[in-house]
């Protein structure tokens, strides 16, 4: 028991300054090169954060684990939105650009219908089960080739971003070097994380259901959390909301495009009710931008969303707390 404790706590120190430099390396990047935070957010940032899911996913599609490849993505989903907004909103208020309210988001919101469309074979195609498959994968793909196309489009050069000291192929050198070793932090300080409390939760007795939903989603989500926090604290706010869309996105249309197209995602219908509370998600944060201040994730709106989270949870803990409780996803 102290050894997964010890590598949790060393996992968290070399997660947050990861993040650190990860952070500062973007916004440098994107201020030199007069690019949008949020371009940078939706991709660099979100697809370095979205890294701890990409090999988790791998690895249970190569061992038939399924189950919590699919738990993963939607579980870290779910966190994304409702933690670690949540968290980074709390931490300062979150402003967004029209785009963002009436483009980006909307795509996240159908990252998330295309995954229940396509995960519903038996209601609706009347099949026997449902299975997210190797051709529902290549459409996820498809998908993901788009939303590509699309941030590609919003990196031209935007004016009125300050500069950052040109040059320099030593400075530019510097900055790739920091993003590189704060990537590194950010994959292997989660990484450490996940493999102690899976661990950890072995030893408790918790479902891996419950585990694919609660500590693995939470702890592949890790980075984003320590990535928004660092972005909110320094006033990054687009980074900060450009990293949880991108890898909201990312997480469904690349990371189960890729792991449908390894080995097929059997679908559970118990899991509707974590899908619905993904596309829920989702809508909720598009009604945040109009409630309260125009486009402005508010502290009050961040109490809010953790309030939900820890509603969820404890809907998937209760089971396994109070075993006569109606069991949840983890049932």
């Amino acid at each position: 028991m102290l050894i997964p404790l010890l590598l949790m706590l060393a996992g968290f120190f070399i997660l947050i300054k990861g993040a650190d430099l990860f952070v500062d390396g973007a916004a440098r990047l994107a201020r030199g090169l007069h690019v949008s935070p949020m371009a940078v957010g939706l991709t660099v940032v979100a697809f370095g954060t979205s890294a701890p899911e990409l090999f988790v996913n791998i690895s249970a599609g190569i061992s038939g684990n399924t189950d919590l490849a699919l738990g993963n993505v939607v579980g870290s989903n779910i966190a994304n939105i409702l933690l670690i907004l949540g968290i980074s909103a709390l931490i300062r208020p979150l402003t967004v650009s029209k785009g963002t309210v009436w483009k980006e988001i909307p795509f996240g919101l159908l990252a998330a219908l295309m995954l229940w469309v396509l995960a519903s074979d038996v209601y609706i195609d009347g099949a026997a089960r449902s299975t997210i498959t190797r051709s529902d994968g290549l459409v996820l793909l498809g998908f993901f080739g788009i939303f590509i196309a699309y941030t590609a489009s919003i990196a031209a050069p935007v004016a009125g971003l300050p500069d950052v000291n040109p040059a320099p192929a030593g400075k530019a050198a510097q900055i790739t070097l920091k993003m590189v070793i704060g990537f590194c932090g950010l994959l292997f300080g989660g990484r450490w994380i996940v493999d102690s409390t899976v661990i950890l939760g072995d030893l408790l007795d918790v479902p891996r259901a419950v585990m694919g939903l609660t500590v693995v989603a939470v702890g592949t989500s890790l980075p984003e959390l320590a990535t928004s926090v660092m972005a909110a604290r320094r006033g990054d706010v687009e980074i900060a909301v450009g990293n949880v869309v991108g890898s909201n996105i990312f997480n469904v249309f690349f990371i189960l495009g890729v792991s449908a197209v390894i080995r097929p995602l059997p679908f559970n219908p118990a899991s509707n009710v974590d899908m619905a509370v993904m596309m829920a998600a989702s809508i909720l944060l598009f009604i945040f931008m109009f409630t309260g201040r125009l486009r402005i994730m508010d502290r009050w709106e961040g109490v809010l969303a953790l309030l939900i989270y820890c509603i969820y949870i404890a809907y998937l803990l209760l089971p396994i707390i109070s075993p006569g409780f109606p069991a949840g996803s983890g049932g």
